[in-house]
């Protein structure tokens, strides 16, 4: 079938795979044009071949570079002359442990590429396209910004720090460009693969929706939040997570 073009077009870094190839898989779906990012070249590729290249182009480097950020929306207004939306999605966390313990070098690089890094790609999207034109920002932040999050406090920590830069960015860039951002509990990705692997079962079990979440979950909610239908919504985080809040509560 072939799709309309909307006309638009969406920058989403950390893309090659996982929740950002979700992103895009849904954003190509619906008529935009898409640029990916992500570190490694052949990955990248291999996306881009399976979301048509037609319509997707893929700019590869690490997303706390500010030389990576400034390439990435040249080349995104080289190939498409606009970047109505941007989705910061790349992220990491190599660290498990007890917030005690953790190497402050370590936290530094959490910081530097899930926090750091979206304030660049938003500053060069704001002042190549957005500014003057419009659009929507829309940042992954994690349930682990939004309560603690045992044992993977740096990652958490970044994630509250991305809800906040969220509220900074809706606040500052309004009216032209709304920013919001989406908290997912755990999707199925490589990247998580740590907190259900070989207990998929069980940890879907404390879910009330009764699995875990999968790339095009995260998709779809922010192809809403890049469309008209949520043009009266900034400033927010959108939680989805299954339900799992639902069990915080006493009893």
């Amino acid at each position: 079938m072939t799709v309309q073009d909307s006309g638009k077009v969406a920058l989403i870094t950390g893309a090659s795979r996982g929740i950002g190839y979700g992103i895009a898989e849904a954003l190509v779906a619906r008529g935009d044009r898409v640029c990916i990012t992500g570190r490694g070249e052949d990955a990248l590729k291999e996306a881009v071949e399976k979301l048509g290249s037609d319509r997707v182009i893929a700019v590869a480097g690490k997303a706390h570079d500010e030389a990576h950020q400034a390439a990435a929306v040249e080349r995104t207004m080289e190939a498409f002359g606009r970047v109505d939306f941007l989705v910061n999605n790349a992220g990491t966390n190599p660290v498990f442990g007890p917030i005690a313990d953790l190497d402050l070098n370590v936290v530094r690089k959490v910081y530097e590429t899930n926090v750091i890094s979206a304030l660049g790609f938003a500053q060069q999207t704001w002042k190549a396209w957005q500014k003057e034109n419009g659009g929507a920002i829309v940042n992954i932040a994690s349930v682990a910004g939004v309560s603690a999050s045992p044992f993977v406090g740096a990652y958490g920590m970044s994630k509250a720090a991305m809800v906040n830069l969220t509220l900074q960015l809706a606040h500052e860039f309004a009216p032209a460009v709304r920013v919001n951002s989406i908290a997912p509990a755990v999707v199925k990705t490589k990247f998580a693969k740590a907190l259900y692997e070989g207990r998929e079962a069980e940890a879907a079990a404390a879910y009330p929706l009764g699995r875990l979440g999968v790339p095009a979950d995260i998709g779809g909610a922010a192809a809403f939040l890049t469309s008209s239908q949520s043009e009266w919504i900034t400033g927010q985080t959108l939680v989805v997570d299954g339900g799992i809040f639902l069990n915080a509560g006493v009893g």
